[in-house]
């Protein structure tokens, strides 16, 4: 599976177009990025995406030199087990 990054958004298309997978982690404040969605498409699900899709998005804030902060209860409960 291929993986766009794009500004503050990580996210997997079909080759129709449709959303598969998307992880959105804006700049709340300066340095501080705060992950605030995650949709794994029903079709792909139990496949560990949405934690793929975490640890994308906590490795692209880190390589910023940003904090990762969460508001997305996928996210809080992936961080709280794995940071």
């Amino acid at each position: 599976m291929e993986f766009v990054y794009g500004d503050n958004r990580i996210y997997h298309e079909g080759e129709d177009g449709t959303l598969l997978a998307e992880i959105t982690f804006p700049e709340t404040e300066k340095g501080v990025f705060c992950i605030d969605h995650t949709y794994v498409h029903p079709s792909m699900g139990g496949q560990g995406i949405a934690g793929r899709l975490v640890k994308m998005a906590v490795d692209a804030i880190q390589e910023k030199g940003g904090k990762v902060t969460a508001t997305c209860s996928y996210a809080v409960k992936w961080l709280e087990k794995n940071q």
